[in-house]
């Protein structure tokens, strides 16, 4: 008898066990980067609250890259699931690294939205360059020949009867260099961009010949792509990042929240409060949607002009590499 009670008590345990659902690790998340704090991701749980899921159906790690190639690599290689990449380059991971699953799932910023800040391409104030055609003969500064940017540079140029090589002369420089490169008059021209265009120093020696939205009108910078059957497979704790992070870009565009916003993120990236202060998440930063939406037919516009200037050999449909369903989804949570 005491034999059969042991044996039925271990039976009940084990049914009893068996009943009760075995918790899921969290899924983990490595989210790829390249520059704050248009990028969101180096800090965008920083206040806390923000992450209602993380920790129970997803774990989130930032990951820091230089460039878009290497975050294309690292997707393919399956050492990261999420790619932040721009409309220079996603057609590239389709076409070039035949990512053919690659899906383009939220959004983080745009240029030249209606509104909010377009990347500035500035000559020095007595420079007798006053128009687009005096840049003929000339040389201009980009931060890499076929980055978004560089892009929407030789889109206005080109609207002009400006050829690189042809008409003017193209060198690199890093955003941090471009001021010097213009003072030292090593370049007639060169980029502007967030936080540079707003540095007291540029600002006193420069004055803006055009904008990147004259290219083309807004341009997508930086989105977030996913591969579709890694989707697939884990839909649920994907809706559940998106969800944080649509409450995250809600939070930081708050103008009630700026000050603790600005003290985030000079905490995250060690520079003075006064660099960011007066532009960072205002109508003179980037556009941000509200849910996480790209604009996919401005992105059409864009990998479309990325092609006549003959970067990309083939066409390219932006809606076939994208699913804007998870961000859908996840905003309408916190209608």
């Amino acid at each position: 008898m005491s034999r059969l009670y042991r044996a039925s008590a271990l039976a009940i345990l084990a049914l009893s066990i068996g009943l009760v659902p075995l918790r899921a690790e969290p899924l983990k998340i490595r989210i790829g980067w390249i520059g704050a704090p248009g990028q969101l991701v180096a800090f965008m749980f920083a206040k806390e609250g923000l992450a209602k899921h993380l920790g129970t159906s997803y774990t989130f790690e930032p990951l820091h890259f230089s460039a878009s190639p290497l975050q294309i690599s690292a997707l393919a290689s399956g050492d990261l699931e999420i790619a932040t990449l721009g409309f220079s380059s996603i057609a590239f991971a389709v076409q070039n690294a035949n990512i053919d699953d690659i899906r383009v799932i939220a959004d983080e910023i745009q240029d030249g939205a209606a509104g909010y800040f377009s990347t500035h391409y500035v000559v020095l104030k007595d420079s007798p360059i006053r128009k687009v055609e005096d840049l003929k003969g000339k040389i201009v500064a980009t931060n890499g020949v076929g980055s978004g940017v560089d892009i929407l540079m030789r889109g206005v140029m080109q609207k002009y009867g400006l050829a690189d090589r042809r008409d003017f002369t193209t060198i690199e420089a890093q955003f941090p260099n471009m001021r010097a490169v213009l003072s030292d008059r090593k370049a007639d021209l060169v980029t502007a961009t967030l936080p540079f265009a707003f540095d007291p120093e540029m600002e006193k020696i420069s004055r803006t010949l055009f904008y990147g939205r004259e290219a083309f009108g807004p341009a997508d910078l930086s989105f977030w792509t996913a591969r579709a059957g890694f989707i697939d497979k884990h839909r649920a704790a994907f809706v559940d990042l998106l969800e944080d992070y649509v409450r995250a870009i809600r939070w930081y565009m708050d103008p009630a929240n700026h000050d603790e916003a600005v003290a985030i993120i000079t905490k995250t990236m060690k520079l003075p409060p006064a660099i960011f202060a007066r532009w960072v998440f205002t109508r003179d930063d980037w556009y941000r949607n509200p849910d996480g939406l790209p604009d996919l037919e401005a992105l059409q516009k864009n990998v479309d002009a990325q092609k006549e200037l003959g970067f990309i050999k083939a066409d390219f449909d932006v809606k076939k590499s994208a699913d804007l369903s998870l961000v859908r989804e996840a905003a309408a949570r916190l209608k």
